[in-house]
């Protein structure tokens, strides 16, 4: 049975690392001495071992050990024997790409699919969906597929924001970049606001957190759900 936990962001406005979070995480990995950390997205270029170690006293709050998938000398036999897995934000196109030169991808989907708890962030969250498309990253490398690891039916936009009335930015918005996305693909996408996440249990999928979500659909009008809402048949 899926056990995973979808979150747009690590990090809130003056809160520390994974700080909101802690208490969901706490019941979310009950039962876990340790997990394994994904690093491959190296936000701001961090190393594997400095970004595994600020995940580390962040989850050392509520007594879990962590250690790097790059320290274990098979990554694939590490996540297949893996009690929990976290893999964090920065650039999605660098996290893709590792996951497949490193060939754990398809083990990560396996092992996920079949109850290994599973907690992603940002990029980590990105790739739950059925592709990476809806990533606001720039592609600083390119990666073989961009097919990702279809914890959900859908495809995910995190850290999304909404226009900013009166603004005199001639950019485009969110909401026009996933019009752009759906005039080629037909999937739905989810924007999730920070402090938001997915609480994904065997086939439900509920929105939770303090904010609504923006649902976006291919020829129709995007609207909000509420916390609680069930998004099993989003699809």
């Amino acid at each position: 049975m899926k056990n995973i936990l979808i979150a747009s962001t690590s990090t809130l406005h003056n809160g520390s690392y994974l700080e909101y979070l802690l208490p969901e995480l706490q019941l979310f990995f009950g039962g876990c001495s340790e997990i394994i950390f994904i690093p491959y997205a190296r936000p701001s270029g961090i190393s594997h071992d400095d970004y595994t170690q600020k995940v580390g006293e962040a989850f050392s709050k509520i007594n879990i050990q962590v250690k790097g998938i790059h320290e274990f000398e098979d990554p694939i036999t590490a996540i297949k024997n893996a009690k929990g897995i976290f893999t964090g934000g920065g650039n999605t196109f660098l996290l893709v790409s590792q996951l497949y030169k490193n060939n754990v991808i398809d083990t990560l989907e396996r092992v996920v699919k079949t109850g290994t708890p599973y907690l992603g962030t940002s990029a980590g969250s990105n790739i739950c969906g059925l592709t990476m498309h809806t990533t606001n990253d720039m592609p600083i490398v390119y990666p073989p597929s961009f097919r990702t690891l279809g914890f959900v039916s859908f495809n995910i936009n995190p850290h999304y924001l909404d226009p900013i009335a009166g603004s005199t930015h001639m950019g485009e918005t969110r909401e026009t970049r996933i019009n752009e996305f759906h005039h080629f693909n037909p999937q739905p996408v989810i924007g999730l606001r920070e402090g938001s996440w997915l609480a994904v249990k065997g086939e439900s999928i509920k929105l939770k957190g303090e904010l609504t979500a923006r649902i976006f659909k291919r020829n129709e009008i995007p609207y909000e759900v509420t916390p609680e809402t069930e998004l099993k048949d989003l699809k």
